[in-house]
């Protein structure tokens, strides 16, 4: 067990009254023992008491042999292995678990412990993954890197008349070629008005002159997630869609200048917000201007109106306003900023500026 981060994990249960916590997303396994365990439909669950005793639930057909620091406790496909968590687990005492814990496990628990009280626990671990140690902040930093790298590669292939999906194809080969885990998330390719929908699913559709062409990509480097997208234009920039590109930059570059601890995170997202109503696009910007990332690409937190939180040293989120005109033409800037003592660090060095692929 990683004792640091396990300390801060038990920190955060006493001061949530928590005495016992069943841990199953395998994210927050890795974050804590540094083992990724995959375990498909099957139960796996890390217990961690703050009086000690922890022990890793996993079913025998997982290799794990190594010494992660925690006693293991093997059970096969023929065991109720929720009944062996209930003969470990302390009685009559508050238990949380992980919000995404499958109810064919939660009911069962909550059926052999109905004297149990049974809250959800994930909150804990995701409050500590919000702040990136040193480790964490560069292989953050060269998650980054390469996704610049990549960018840089992929944006020559635009004027190959390449199709979205087939864009990327092109980006996984790039991905693997830099030594990558593969993709953080799905990338988005977005021809024209097909930028207009934000969470666009790559097809066929081929580039045109004057499309604007968005690029939201990510990849997976020693665990960690990066993600940036740029916009660029095909041989010509209608000047509607210049002025939206110039709009959603200044809006980029509007909320990232403001990023300093002690600044909250609905102040930031107001940054990009009041200037893309100010130039009459607001009901043009869907989404919230950014959100936390590291382990998975969307931890905890998130840059929206709603979110009244400080920012704080360590934290790492993206920055990604855009403005998606139906019909016509979308555009999205984004950039991953790192919280520093006194200011931020931009994470993604690759331009943003307005390019036009001839």
């Amino acid at each position: 067990m990683k004792q640091g981060r396990l300390n801060n994990v038990l920190e955060g249960m006493k001061e949530r009254g928590i005495p016992q916590l069943l841990i199953s997303d395998p994210a927050a396994i890795f974050y804590l023992t540094g083992r990724w365990i995959h375990p498909g439909e099957r139960l796996l669950a890390l217990y961690i008491n703050i009086n000690g005793n922890n022990k890793l639930f996993i079913n025998e057909l997982f290799p794990v042999h190594e010494d992660l620091g925690v006693e293991k406790v093997w059970f096969t496909d023929n065991d109720d292995g929720v009944s062996i968590i209930c003969d470990n687990i302390e009685k009559d005492k508050t238990i949380g678990v992980d919000k995404n814990w499958p109810a064919r496990f939660l009911l069962r628990l909550m059926e052999l412990k109905g004297d149990t009280n049974v809250v959800n626990g994930s909150i804990i671990v995701d409050r500590c993954r919000m702040f990136k140690d040193e480790a964490e902040k560069d292989f953050m930093r060269t998650s980054s890197h390469l996704n610049d790298l990549a960018m840089e590669q992929i944006q020559k292939f635009v004027k190959e008349g390449l199709s979205e999906k087939q864009m990327a194809q092109k980006l996984s080969e790039i991905y693997e070629s830099l030594g990558c885990e593969g993709f953080s998330f799905e990338p988005i390719i977005a021809y024209g008005a097909n930028g207009a929908d934000p969470h666009h699913g790559n097809d066929g559709s081929m580039v045109k002159e004057g499309d604007s062409v968005i690029i939201d990509m990510g990849c997976v480097k020693d665990s960690y997630c990066s993600d940036m997208t740029r916009t660029v234009f095909y041989k010509s920039v209608p000047e509607h869609s210049k002025e939206v590109f110039e709009t959603v930059l200044e809006a980029n570059k509007r909320a990232i200048s403001i990023v300093k601890p002690g600044v909250r995170f609905c102040d930031i997202d107001k940054a990009a917000r009041d200037y893309i109503e100010s130039k009459c696009y607001g009901k043009y910007f869907t989404h919230r201007t950014g959100h936390s990332i590291g382990l998975e690409v969307h931890d905890l937190g998130d840059v929206s109106a709603v979110n009244t939180e400080e920012v704080k040293p360590g934290m790492i989120f993206s920055i990604e306003p855009g403005i998606y005109i139906p019909g016509e033409v979308g555009v999205r800037i984004e950039d991953l900023v790192l919280v520093t003592e006194d200011g931020c660090e931009v994470l993604n060095k690759y331009n943003k500026e307005l390019v036009v692929i001839e």
